[in-house]
């Protein structure tokens, strides 16, 4: 457990609807941060006298360790969903989204729920995403679609390897490998097919209450950090953790298998490799906290 304390980059709080599951949905530093120090966050933003409750992504500019005042710039507006954001390889900002309880939205080009979306930075849409010629609007910037609830997905660092932690309904939890164009099955299918027409999931596994069971799967994170500091044989592995029985394994892309990692954990909602080989997660309830395994 963390034995220190977390000082407010920027209180939002006033601003954010954190019903259901909205809320500040993430956080991600620009790639060029070093220089711009430009910080992105993806967010539910309340109902105001002129426009509804939606999700918002906002570029906000760092000094020190906090925000400066004033400086939020609105980037991407989408509707109100679940979802998480980070930059590629490619310096293209992703953005995963939601079905919105509507199954059928996710194989639809006509709206931006159950998807991931690609954006340059700045707003706009690249040319060569995979839906541009085919959708109109803010739909060209669908990259992937087929999804449930990608509620968490992680880029493996210096690499276009992306995988999407999709929250499954009645059965079975998905870890999907991201491509441009890429149709995961969702409605049609839930867990492994093979159906030409749809991507099935690298990994599954399905529901229940045991430490290789769950009901949601949510962080992930790849291990290779600058310093290795679990054993070697976990670089390039994928950690993913299970909100409901508070667990951490590890995924092996070499050998397709799972391994147990950690347990006990409560309900974890996201990790994230530190450069010295720790581990971090971020538990949701009672007590909330910032945990961290390793030195």
């Amino acid at each position: 457990k963390p034995n220190g304390t977390l000082a407010t980059f920027l209180d939002i709080s006033s601003k954010v609807d954190i019903a259901g599951e909205r809320g500040l949905m993430g956080v991600t530093f620009d790639p060029n941060f070093a220089t711009n120090h430009f910080v992105y966050l993806y967010y539910t933003r309340k109902a105001t006298a002129t426009t509804p409750v939606h999700n918002r992504v906002v570029r906000v500019t760092a000094s020190g360790d906090s925000a400066v005042a004033g400086s939020e710039v609105l980037v991407f507006r989408l509707n109100n969903q679940s979802g998480a954001l980070d930059f590629g390889n490619d310096g293209k900002l992703y953005l995963s989204t939601g079905d919105n309880a509507t199954p059928g939205n996710a194989q639809s080009l006509g709206n931006l729920f159950g998807k991931v979306l690609r954006i340059n930075k700045d707003g706009t849409i690249p040319t060569n995403n995979p839906f541009y010629a085919t959708a109109s609007g803010n739909n060209r910037a669908i990259w992937a679609l087929g999804l449930r609830n990608p509620f968490k997905f992680a880029i493996k660092p210096g690499t276009s390897t992306i995988f999407i932690n999709d929250v499954g309904e009645d059965t079975w939890e998905e870890i999907n490998q991201g491509a441009a164009g890429a149709n995961y099955g969702w409605p049609i299918y839930e867990g492994p097919e093979s159906d030409a027409k749809y991507i099935p999931p690298i990994f599954a596994y399905g529901h229940g209450s045991t430490n290789t069971t769950g009901c949601s799967i949510t962080g992930g994170a790849f291990y290779n950090p600058a310093t290795v500091q679990f054993p070697s044989g976990y670089v390039g592995d994928y950690f993913f953790a299970d909100f409901c029985n508070g667990w951490i394994r590890r995924y092996d892309p070499a050998t397709d298998k799972a391994m147990g990692f950690a347990t006990g954990l409560g309900s974890v909602v996201d990790l994230d490799v530190n450069k010295d080989g720790s581990l971090y997660y971020l538990s949701r309830g009672n007590p909330g906290l910032v945990g961290k395994i390793g030195h």
